[in-house]
């Protein structure tokens, strides 16, 4: 059965959050160029954390495990404009413009410097998101079109990550799950990345590991919320999600029935 037709679409969409903090987990299936409009957008993998404020414009690559925040500014909403490119697009994109790429070179996020005809192409997105339809498939193409054009001419760089579109290739198990732990991710996904099928990367998990990927992934996810509440005195409802809780109600039951006590009382 072929991929889902929306993974092969480019698109185009303007984010606007108001809340005190928009938080996600999320692994991209297309690398995505985000301009940031107001507020600041922070990207956190498994090396380091990464911030982005207005003005700034940033390539956030395919298939990495992250956890964003989008956080408003004082008297304005989070607002940024992304665009999502499709292999297809890209494929073709760059055997017209070739660009010498690392096979299975992992990826990492990259700003690219301002300019004005970068900025023009963003300016220019913004005022069709006041249309109750967005904005029509045909003209969206094209704007994707001409960001490629512009950053190919003012961050030819870029096409190294961009024309990077390699499925995950196997690697190192044990390293991959010790940085990726604290990635609520379903084991399908953790499997993917690894460059495994799904029986594979159980095998392989038990093997190294001695142990079920749901059994040690909770062990772990654990022992750092325990770390992070204990040395680093943080709040519970602070923890959960960076250490891979989906809930708060899970983390406390998983928690007490591994410490003997709640994690309020720590």
């Amino acid at each position: 059965m072929g991929q889902p037709e929306t993974l092969y679409q480019s698109k185009v969409f303007l984010s606007c959050k108001r809340e005190k903090e928009y938080t996600r987990e999320l692994v991209l299936d297309q690398h995505a160029l985000s301009h940031i409009v107001t507020g600041i957008f922070s990207i956190t993998d498994a090396r380091a954390t990464y911030t982005f404020h207005p003005g700034q414009t940033v390539i956030v690559p395919r298939n990495l495990p992250l956890r964003v925040a989008k956080i408003p500014a004082a008297d304005e909403p989070f607002r940024s404009v992304s665009i999502y490119y499709s292999a297809g697009m890209l494929q073709q994109f760059y055997a017209a413009h070739p660009v010498n790429t690392t096979p299975h070179q992992p990826a990492n996020f990259m700003a690219i410097p301002s300019h004005p005809l970068l900025e023009s192409v963003f300016n220019s997105l913004l005022p069709y998101f006041e249309l109750e339809d967005g904005l029509p498939n045909g003209l969206a193409e094209l704007k994707i079109q001409e960001s490629l054009t512009v950053l190919n001419n003012v961050a030819p760089q870029a096409g190294q990550l961009l024309g990077s579109l390699q499925e995950p290739g196997k690697v190192d198990l044990v390293s991959f799950m010790d940085q990726h732990f604290m990635y609520n991710l379903p084991l399908e996904k953790f499997a993917y990345l690894t460059g495994r099928s799904l029986t594979t990367f159980k095998k392989d998990f038990k093997t190294v590991f001695k142990d079920t990927p749901g059994r040690w992934l909770t062990a772990k996810r654990l022992e750092l919320a325990h770390y992070q509440l204990s040395i680093q005195k943080r709040k519970p409802s602070d923890i959960y999600l960076d250490a891979g809780f989906e809930n708060f109600s899970h983390f406390s039951f998983a928690f007490k029935k591994k410490f003997g006590h709640s994690p309020a009382n720590l």
